[in-house]
């Protein structure tokens, strides 16, 4: 199994970043246009607005418009937090993946937060096409973290 992992320090409190990554619009705001996400569906367990342990989210990527769409689900399948330290995790099912598990954690640091995302994943395609994926996580999560930094900073 294959694994990517990627770490930054986001001048925020934690209690501001865990709440921006609590909710669908987290996940919109930093994935970049050129991706053409799409949520077709989200269920969450007590009809809130809160990404909870068991939420359930549809998602279509096509970065070609009208082209063809990758269409997968992706599951919180773990929401934990303490004073110092929050995590969730989420799987894909159902999706162009044999296995990924994303692993989000957040640990609370000098008055800011250290992101951490480690994701851990089998294309089905053997180990040399998973590790050449890689190099498009780094791009995509730079981008992601640093459009965390921004969008949270000083927050």
């Amino acid at each position: 199994m294959a694994r990517f992992t990627r770490r930054s320090w986001i001048d925020a409190p934690l209690d501001t970043v865990w709440e921006f990554h609590s909710k669908i619009e987290g996940l919109t705001a930093l994935t970049p246009s050129l991706a053409g996400l799409e949520v077709e569906a989200l269920r969450v367990p007590d009809d809130g607005d809160k990404l909870i342990e068991g939420s359930e989210i549809d998602l279509s990527v096509g970065p070609i418009p009208g082209g063809p769409r990758q269409q997968f689900t992706s599951v919180i399948v773990k929401r934990d937090r303490t004073e110092t330290e929050a995590t969730f995790v989420d799987e894909m099912r159902d999706g162009p993946m044999e296995r990924w598990r994303h692993e989000h954690r957040f640990v609370a640091d000098d008055g800011g937060t250290v992101l951490i995302d480690e994701i851990n994943y089998e294309t089905g395609f053997g180990p040399t096409i998973d590790r050449l994926l890689n190099g498009g996580f780094a791009v995509a999560f730079w981008y992601r973290h640093r459009k965390t930094r921004e969008k949270l900073a000083s927050a």
